[in-house]
């Protein structure tokens, strides 16, 4: 047995000395920790026990005199002074840090563009367009010195994080006791708040600069209870920091002691009755207001709500400051579209009280449009299969000399990373959203818009029935067209017949597979191809398809009412779904009816786009009525067609307006006009609006709010121009309906009606 020296022993072996005298378990390790830490070093050292000294100290705590153990009051007594202690403690605050750079400060203070550069350089970090410093010049005028102010700003131009950081501003510098920031919703305006609360509690430089705000804020930690019971030096800082409402911290010498900062959204009940009581006995009520975009997309569109929004400005905001009062403000919005709220308060003659101003993302426009058009067609291309546009980009900056002439931007460093100037980014949102959200929302210039009543409705083309028999080719008519729809889960296809005279009736038309009900959507189908075709992948799928479709369709033979048989002798496949596109390609080359087959992109030809008559004609390429063949080179192999959506759209909705009988009438097969709800339903699935732009009216369709299938609109419209493409033609009528002429909202204004 090794040798044991009592006078250093480790804790453990001191341990299993004791409970070996025969008495049991006397002591374990946890409760020999405990004694060391009650002892000290008395008892030993840091790793060492001295045995006798360890006796001695047992034998003075064992005789020492026990004290009277406490009440249960007592001892609640004790715990709740303790922890009053401890809330005392944390509720005052201490001493404010100084200033960290008072000269930073100061010039921040007396410029609110240099507080934005100073205080938020990483977002404020492209160089200011005219256009803003206007902005920010009328800010810092509504803060100091009051009046109403309204600001008509492209998206993403930066106007919410201008009102946000003007409240910052107003509110730090004392500028105003109670400044409110109002948005189209409640739920927006706190989304708001939110993010000024974040910066007065992470910004570094205002924390450092403005320590009498920051430093309060920041030791509530977010933990509510903490507000109340704050104190500096004693006296309470009543600061609020709730989600809809902040209160800044009552501090000796600041000049943001006591600032209300609220939001609040475009209703009349949250902006009325808000008000805020001071130590000194003064009822403070908002003296200042920022309005970012009041509106939303679907009040925009409805008169009633943009009244009310109007009325609500005109009376509750306006009225904030209490009786006999004027408040100061400043609107940013986006006009929507016309005779919106954003518009009407923009209108010097309507109210002139708000001094309204509208900029653009573009003040003229490139003039080379033949060059932006190949732009266009190289980047649609890219994009629709799978790529980045990068080709089209590459293009641009070949030829961006000439493609920048005549273009004049607002703010020219907006621009993405993958592009090369703000030129190019307005001219790629020009395209990707559409020339009327362009205009609308990027310039705020609106076109006005005007949906023809001389459309058709769904129950008036279900009633355009001719008396044939499905199938059934009427005697008159020569050619027999078809067009094939691509859809992932189905292809929609139609037959149209028709007379040299563009009399056309539509003889058959249903979905590949065959649905067996009478009613149903693209999205609820339940004969899909993925079903009919197990076991294929998605190209796999689509090729299959359409080998059975055009194996069923254009092999079989139509009889005429003379009983002489016609085939198909013109079948067009849209080729415009970036998935199908290769695999149209590929079947069109490969399949046994090569020729009568033709794939085809349908083209978004607006007011403002280059028409096809002022296309350039190529050796090889076959130009018709909004239609063109280009020669084919390369890759694909494929002759394919070139689709003016927008005119053919209206030029069968035009022959389905012409009375039966006369020429250039559309009809459609059988007796019963309920066999056609469906196909009703999809050739009204869209609406034309008059639009006009570079001198030109043009209808250009859009899908109904709704979204509802339009594919066999589509495919009526791909039959038309099948036969366009066979040789028929339309004399004496244009093919299109009565225009009325549409104007530009700015065009409206200076009265050119």
């Amino acid at each position: 047995m090794e040798a044991i020296n009592p006078r250093r022993l480790q804790p453990a072996v001191l341990a299993r000395l004791l409970n070996s005298v025969g008495q049991g378990e006397v002591i374990n390790e946890r409760q020999l920790r405990r004694h060391r830490n009650r002892a000290g070093y008395t008892i030993g050292d840091a790793r060492t026990v001295d045995l006798f000294r360890y006796a001695a100290w047992l034998t003075l705590e064992y005789f020492k005199p026990k004290e009277d153990p406490l009440s249960y009051d007592e001892v609640k007594r004790r715990q709740s002074e303790r922890n009053a202690d401890l809330v005392r403690a944390a509720q005052d605050i201490g001493e404010l840090p100084a200033v960290v750079n008072p000269e930073r400060r100061a010039a921040a203070e007396a410029s609110f563009r240099v507080f934005c550069e100073t205080y938020f350089p990483d977002v404020f970090y492209f160089a200011w367009s005219p256009d803003h410093l206007r902005v920010v010049e009328k800010i810092e005028r509504a803060v100091r010195t009051g009046g109403l102010f309204a600001m008509a700003m492209p998206r993403g131009s930066g106007k919410t994080v201008l009102c946000q950081t003007a409240v910052v501003w107003a509110a730090l510098t004392g500028a105003t006791p109670f400044v409110c920031l109002i948005a189209a919703s409640a739920e927006r305006a706190k989304d708001l708040l939110e993010n000024i609360m974040v910066w007065l509690e992470t910004n570094p430089l205002l924390g450092e600069d403005f320590p009498e705000v920051c430093y309060p804020i920041r030791c509530l930690e977010r933990i509510t209870n903490r507000q109340k019971g704050q104190k500096h030096q004693g006296e309470p800082t009543r600061i609020e920091w709730t989600s809809d409402k902040i209160v800044l911290p009552t501090i000796a010498g600041s000049r943001a002691s006591g600032v209300v900062i609220s939001c609040s959204g475009m209703k009349g009940s949250d902006i009325r009755g808000q008000n805020n009581a001071r130590p000194d006995g003064r009822v403070v009520r908002p003296q200042l207001v920022l309005v970012d975009d009041p509106q939303t997309t679907e009040s925009a569109w409805s008169p009633s709500q943009s009244e009310r929004r109007e009325a609500i400005l005109a009376g509750d905001v306006l009225g904030m400051a209490g009786p006999g009062k004027k408040i100061a403000g400043l609107m940013a919005c986006t006009v929507i579209r016309p005779d919106d709220m954003a518009d009407r308060m923009l209108d010097r003659e309507k109210h002139p009280e708000w001094q309204g101003e509208r900029t653009k993302m573009v003040y003229a426009f490139p003039s080379n449009e033949k060059l932006w058009a190949r732009y266009t067609e190289l980047r649609s291309d890219s994009l629709r299969n799978d790529g980045d546009g990068a080709e089209a980009t590459e293009f641009y900056r070949e030829n961006r000399e000439a493609m920048d002439v005549g273009a004049v931007v607002a703010w020219p460093e907006r621009f993405n990373e993958d592009e090369l100037s703000a030129i190019q980014h307005a001219m790629n949102l020009k395209h990707d959203r559409g020339e009327s959200a362009f205009f609308a929302e990027y310039q705020n210039e609106p076109v006005v818009e005007a949906q023809g009543e001389e459309m058709l409705s769904a129950d008036e083309i279900a009633c355009k029935v001719n008396g044939y028999q499905r199938g059934e080719v009427p005697l008159g008519a020569s050619h027999l067209t078809m067009f094939i729809d691509v859809q992932q889960k189905a292809l929609f296809w139609m037959a149209v017949a028709w007379e040299e005279s563009f009399t056309g009736h539509i003889v058959d038309y249903g979905t590949w597979p065959e649905q067996k009900r009478a009613y149903f959507t693209l999205a609820d189908v339940r004969a899909t191809i993925a079903r009919a075709v197990p076991g294929a992948g998605l190209e796999g799928q689509i090729f299959a398809a359409l080998e059975r479709l055009t194996a069923e369709r254009l092999s079989a033979t139509w009889r005429r009412e003379d009983g002489a048989e016609m085939r198909i002798d013109r079948c067009l496949i849209d080729a415009n779904w970036g998935q199908s596109t290769d695999v149209v390609y590929q079947f069109c080359r490969q399949s046994p009816f090569a020729a009568v087959l033709l794939p085809s992109h349908g083209k978004y030809v607006g007011a403002s786009s280059i028409p096809f008559s002022e296309y350039k004609k190529k050796r090889g390429d076959r130009v018709g009525l909004h239609w063109r063949i280009p020669n084919t080179i390369g890759k694909r192999q494929v002759r394919h067609a070139l689709i003016d959506t927008n005119y053919w759209k209206t030029f069968v909705h035009a022959r389905l307006g012409v009375a039966m009988g006369d020429p250039g009438c559309l009809s459609l097969f059988g007796h019963d006009e309920e066999t056609h709800r469906l196909l009703a339903d999809h050739l009204t699935a869209e609406y034309r609006v008059r639009t006009l732009a570079h001198e030109r009216t043009v209808d250009e369709w859009k899908l109904r709010a709704t979204r509802p299938d339009n594919h066999w609109l589509d495919g009526l419209v791909g039959c038309a121009v099948a036969a366009s493409i066979q040789g028929v033609s339309l004399a004496g009528v244009e093919g299109r309906m009565p225009s009325r002429p549409r104007l530009r909202l700015s065009q409206l204004q200076r009265g050119r009606v």
